[in-house]
C-alpha cells in the first residue's frame, strides 16, 4: 500500500510543517538538571474541585522547590464539554489559594513561548504527527460506525473477552487500498487509529515517581488518535504536548494508571522520551466505619466553591493539604510556626501511595490557628474579601468603615493581649461574631439570670455613674460599687469565703451589663466594647436592657 499517498488523502492539509521542525520551534528549556517542568491540564468544564487543588499544589511545589516551571494547559479537545469562563474560573480559584502559574493559558508571562496552550489551537501540530504515522504505516483510517462498535462490544462481553478495538476485532486494520479509497469516495466519516504493536502477553516494568515500581500490561488496543472532526484524542494530544512543552513530570490521579500502557506506546511510536509519571492516590473520607473516595454527588466539601463560600482561610486549606501531600509537613510546621510554608522541602517521593484521608475537623483546627495569627488589619482584609463576594448588604455596609472594623477586630481577636482568640475557623463565623457592634444586626435576647428588680437596679445605677472618659480601672470600680445595693459581694474574695451571705458577686453585676450591651453573657472586655460603641449607643443599650 502507498502509505505516502494515503496520508495525503487522509490528512490533505497543505500547510503542515514537517514534524522535525517542531523540535526547533520548541527547543529544550534552559533549566538546572533537577528542575522540574510540571503542568496543570484541566478540561474547561467549569468545575474545579479539591482534587484539582491537591494536584496543582503537588505540581506547583515540585516545580518551584526545584527551580522549575509550572504552567497551565487547557485540554479542550472535547468541544461538547466546554463551559464559557471555565478557564478564568480555574485561574481565579487557584489564585485564591495562592497557586500561581509561571506561564500558560490566559497567563501574561514572558515565558509563554511553548504555546498555544489550548489544544484546539494546536491542531496542525497533531495533524502533522498523525500524517507522519500514517506514512510510516503505524496508523490507519477506521470507518466503523457507532452501531458497529457497539455490536463488537456486545460480542466481546457475551464471550467474556476484553472489550476494545484490537486483534480480530479491529475490523478496519487490514482494509485493502481499494476498500479504503472506496469508503473515502463514498464520503464515509472516519477516525485515525494507532496500529498497536503491543501484546497483552507482555509486561512493562515502570517506575512511578510516587508508587515506585509498577508493572503494567502492554497495550494492544488500536486507540483512536484523531477524531472525525480532525481534533486529536486526549491520549495523543497529551503525548505531543508534554514533549514539546518539555514537561518533565506529569502528576495525575491513579485512575490514569490504566491508560499508562497507551501513553508509553504513543511516546515510543512518536520517538519521544516520556516524562516521569506520578500517580496520586484518591482523596478519601470516613463514612461511618468505612473509608471511601470523596464524591461530587455526596460531598459538598469536594468543590472548591465550598471553601470560598464558607470563608475558609485559603492558607489554612493549603497548609492542611500539604500535610496530606507530605506527612512530615505537619511536624515541620510545628517546629517552624513562623516560617513561610513554601520553605518546606516538598518531595514528590514522600506522597502517600494509598488514599490520603481528608478530615474536615482537622482542617477546621488548622484554619483556627492560621486566623488567630492575623493582625487586625490582615483579618479585616480576609473578612472583607469574603463579605465583598458572599456577605449580606448589611455586612457590606458594616465593612465599608474599615477603621471601625479594625478596632473591633483588635478587641475580638485579642491582638496585643496575652491570649489570642483561636475559635474562629471561617470568615462566615468571624463576620457573625461582630454583628452586635452594629445596631441593625444587634439582636439581644436578654437572658438574665436575675429578676427584674436586680437587673433594673444594676442598669440604672451604672447609667447614673457611667462616664465614657473612664479608663478600665475607674470603669470597673463603678461596677464594684453597684454590688452592695443589690446584696452582691463587691470583692470575689469575700464572696468565696461566704457565698451564702450574698445573692451574687461583682462578676454577676458585669454579666448583667454585658447582656444589656452585647446581648451575650460572655464577651471581650466590656469597657473597651462600650468605648468602641460610643457613649450614645452604650447608654441606649443599657436603657433598652431594662426589664
Amino acid at each position: 500500500m502507498d502509505t505516502i499517498k494515503l496520508a495525503a488523502a487522509l490528512i490533505p492539509d497543505g500547510d503542515l510543517l514537517p514534524p522535525e521542525e517542531y523540535e526547533r520551534i520548541y527547543p529544550e528549556r534552559e533549566r538546572a538538571p533537577k528542575a522540574e517542568v510540571t503542568r496543570l491540564a484541566p478540561s474547561p468544564t467549569g468545575f474545579i474541585h479539591l482534587g484539582n487543588l491537591y494536584s496543582a499544589l503537588a505540581d506547583e511545589r515540585s516545580a518551584h522547590t526545584t527551580g522549575g516551571v509550572f504552567y497551565l494547559r487547557i485540554e479542550d479537545t472535547d468541544e461538547k464539554r466546554k463551559v464559557d469562563g471555565a478557564v478564568e474560573s480555574v485561574i481565579r480559584s487557584l489564585k485564591y489559594f495562592g497557586i500561581d502559574f509561571d506561564e500558560g493559558a490566559e497567563i501574561a508571562s514572558p515565558l509563554n513561548v511553548y504555546g498555544p496552550y489550548y489544544q484546539r489551537q494546536r491542531a496542525k501540530i497533531y495533524r502533522a504527527f498523525v500524517k507522519r504515522l500514517i506514512e510510516q504505516g503505524r496508523a490507519y483510517p477506521c470507518f466503523c460506525t457507532e452501531e458497529q462498535l457497539n455490536a463488537v462490544r456486545e460480542e466481546q462481553t457475551a464471550g467474556k473477552k476484553t472489550t476494545g478495538y484490537y486483534g480480530a476485532y479491529a475490523k478496519c486494520r487490514n482494509l485493502s487500498e481499494t476498500e479504503i479509497y472506496d469508503n473515502l469516495k463514498a464520503g464515509k466519516p472516519y477516525v485515525i487509529r494507532l496500529k498497536s504493536e503491543g501484546s497483552i502477553e507482555n509486561k512493562i516494568a515502570f517506575r512511578d515517581a510516587i508508587k515506585g515500581e509498577v508493572t503494567v500490561t502492554e497495550n494492544d488496543q488500536d486507540v483512536v488518535i484523531l477524531k472525525s472532526d480532525g481534533i486529536p484524542t486526549y491520549h495523543f494530544a497529551h503525548a505531543v504536548d508534554d514533549h514539546f512543552m518539555r514537561t518533565t513530570l506529569v502528576i495525575r490521579g491513579e485512575e490514569w494508571l490504566s491508560s499508562l500502557p497507551v501513553h508509553l506506546e504513543l511516546h515510543k511510536v512518536l520517538g519521544f522520551k516520556p516524562p516521569r509519571y506520578a500517580h496520586t492516590s484518591s482523596l478519601m473520607k470516613m463514612d461511618g466505619e468505612t473509608k471511601r473516595k470523596l464524591s461530587k454527588r455526596k460531598d459538598p466539601e469536594l468543590s472548591l466553591d465550598y471553601y470560598r463560600k464558607a470563608g475558609y482561610f485559603p492558607l489554612a486549606v493549603v497548609k492542611y493539604l500539604m500535610t496530606l501531600l507530605n506527612s512530615d509537613f505537619e511536624e515541620w510546621s510545628l517546629k517552624n510556626p513562623d516560617a513561610d510554608w513554601r520553605s518546606f522541602k516538598f518531595r514528590i517521593e514522600k506522597m502517600s501511595r494509598s488514599g490520603a484521608l481528608f478530615d474536615l475537623d482537622k482542617l477546621n483546627d488548622v484554619s483556627k490557628t492560621e486566623i488567630s495569627k492575623l493582625s487586625a488589619r490582615e483579618c479585616y482584609e480576609f473578612l472583607n474579601g469574603w463579605v465583598t463576594e458572599f456577605g449580606t448588604p448589611q455586612d457590606k455596609a458594616h465593612f465599608s468603615d474599615a477603621e471601625y472594623i479594625i478596632k473591633v477586630l483588635e478587641l475580638i481577636m485579642g491582638v496585643g493581649g496575652k491570649k489570642r482568640r483561636k475559635d474562629i475557623e471561617r470568615a462566615e463565623q468571624g463576620v457573625a461574631l461582630i454583628d452586635y457592634f452594629f445596631d441593625d444586626t444587634f439582636r439581644p435576647e436578654y437572658n438574665y439570670r436575675y429578676g427584674k428588680e436586680i437587673v433594673n437596679a444594676v442598669l440604672d445605677g451604672f447609667i447614673a455613674a457611667y462616664d465614657p472618659e473612664d479608663d478600665n480601672s475607674v470603669w470597673f470600680s463603678k461596677v464594684k460599687a453597684l454590688a452592695p445595693a443589690v446584696g452582691f459581694a463587691s470583692e470575689m474574695s469575700e464572696y468565696k469565703s461566704a457565698p451564702e451571705k450574698f445573692g451574687g458577686n461583682v462578676s454577676d453585676i458585669a454579666e448583667i451589663l454585658r447582656i444589656a450591651v452585647t446581648g451575650m453573657p460572655n464577651s471581650p472586655d466590656l469597657c473597651t466594647i462600650m468605648r468602641i460603641l460610643g457613649e450614645e449607643r452604650s447608654l441606649a443599650r443599657l436603657k433598652a436592657g431594662k426589664r
